[in-house]
């Protein structure tokens, strides 16, 4: 700008730039700031449309009446490139000597050069700007993300991928994707390689997906899903290729529930509705007598058996309304140590070689609770302590802290294996010992953890292999 003033004889200057929302001087010399303003009238759209110098000198003659800026006479020429008008600069005397046609053509040269500096230093802007976007949504984004050259090699990735893979992204740079991408067995889909083989991509939409369980620096594997995009040039050349991956845990699991969910219950429902048609079927036999005692023992089975049923249903109804939301509860006084000597006392007709007992601490406090809720815990409790410990003792006890009551219900069967602990509680979860030897869904505990949980408390399991299983929850007083 100083240098343009000194070519041209001028005394001040500016160079005002196009924005979105109007014009900005950019930069000024030989103007104090507090006379800037004083120039607003200079960059009017219509004035720098047109640059009529007579005009920008009658307007300069008007401020320097009103302001005392002392400039009588100035030049300008638009900052163009490329077809466009991107900025204006000024030169101003103040003399009264007139700015003469080698003067303009002097300040051209220097215009001309501005303009394309200008325009470069916004281009690289955008650029940097949208390299930053870029970054940004690449960052935020939830899957992992790989942009892949032509040739398979990383160009860059995201950090959720760096978390999901378990490598710095700055190490997997320049690296193959036959690298990274590897599959512990053979996944579902055709792998990026056999579908470049088959003359993948023929369009530019054309994504592939590619399913299964990857391979990474250190175990475990990780069930992901692979959208593959191609970024094809105009002339319908590959350029670069996104692999958009998906850690697919959540849904495999989904699928292993169902599944589970499907073979249990059909095996659970088919069993008690076998006995009951059996049982039926044997009642109404034309070709028989039966006493009233063989009559009275199959009516038993048979309610025995629709009693395991509707319970069966209520679990799976219970578990449904969870998954769709929560339980309501109904809360009022209740007393802990009357439920467990009720459930007690409701067990102990069931079996001969258990004794069911109750231990709780004295004055034990009444509390808060959904009562048919928590006896719907106990009682599970004490089903499976009753299944899975052959005889012995089964205690129902209980201990009042300041802040909460602790129950718990033990046995003195074989007790919990190690690997069972952690998935004891969730939904349809059946230990290998429990498969062999007992009926069940694999809801009660996964119930009787969403009560307790519900109400504020917590649920655990004592870890006591053979010296009995011990299940004790808490709730808040």
């Amino acid at each position: 700008m100083k240098i343009s003033i000194e070519m041209l004889a001028g005394q001040a200057g500016l160079i005002a730039l196009k924005e979105q929302d109007g014009w900005r001087v950019a930069t000024a010399h030989g103007i104090a700031p507090a006379f800037l303003s004083y120039l607003t009238p200079l960059l009017a759209e219509e004035n720098v449309r047109e640059l009529d110098v007579r005009e920008l000198n009658r307007m300069l003659k008007e401020l320097t009446y009103t302001a005392s800026m002392g400039l009588l006479n100035g030049t300008a020429l638009p900052l163009a490139t490329h077809g466009q008008v991107i900025g204006v600069i000024f030169i101003f005397r103040s003399y009264p000597d007139l700015f003469t046609q080698n003067d303009r053509l002097l300040l051209q040269s220097f215009a001309d050069q501005a303009a394309i500096a200008v325009y470069n230093a916004r281009l690289y802007g955008q650029v940097s700007y949208e390299k930053q976007r870029l970054d940004a949504l690449l960052d935020s984004a939830a899957d992992g993300i790989l942009i892949l050259n032509a040739d398979h090699t990383i160009e860059r990735s995201n950090i959720s991928f760096e978390k999901l893979f378990g490598e710095p992204r700055d190490q997997l740079v320049g690296k193959g994707h036959s690298e990274i991408i590897r599959w512990v067995r053979e996944p579902q889909g055709k792998t990026l390689e056999e579908a470049e083989a088959g003359g993948w991509p023929l369009t530019p939409n054309a994504t592939l997906y590619v399913e299964g369980d990857l391979e990474r620096p250190l175990p475990p594997s990780l069930p992901v899903g692979v959208t593959y995009a191609p970024l094809l040039s105009a002339d319908g050349k590959l350029r670069n290729i996104i692999a958009s991956v998906r850690d697919i845990t959540h849904f495999r699991t989904a699928d292993e529930i169902k599944s589970t969910f499907i073979s249990i219950v059909s095996h659970e429902l088919r069993t008690p509705v076998a006995l009951i048609k059996g049982y039926a079927s044997t009642l109404r036999r034309d070709d028989a007598k039966w006493d009233k005692a063989t009559i009275s023992d199959s009516l038993a089975v048979i309610e025995e058996e629709a009693d395991r049923l509707s319970r069966m249903i209520d679990d799976l109804l219970d578990a449904s309304r969870l998954q769709a939301g929560g339980m309501s509860l109904n809360r009022a006084d209740v007393s802990l140590e009357s439920l467990a000597h009720r459930v007690a006392e409701r067990f102990a007709s069931q079996s001969k070689k258990h004794n069911i007992i109750t231990d709780f601490s004295e004055k034990f406090p009444v509390i808060l609770a959904d009562e048919t809720r928590i006896e719907q815990v106990i009682v599970n409790l004490v089903s499976n302590a009753l299944k899975y410990a052959p005889e012995g003792e089964i205690r129902i006890s209980g201990r009042s802290r300041p802040e909460q009551v602790i129950v718990c219900v033990s046995d003195e069967g074989p007790g919990i294996e190690a690997k069972d602990l952690p998935h004891i509680f969730d939904r349809f979860y059946r230990s290998t010992k429990a498969v062999k030897n007992t009926k069940g869904a694999g809801l009660g505990l996964y119930l009787a953890r969403a009560i307790i949980e519900a109400h504020g408390g917590r649920i655990w399991a004592d870890p006591k292999p053979d010296s009995g299983a011990r299940i004790c929850f808490s709730l808040p007083r």
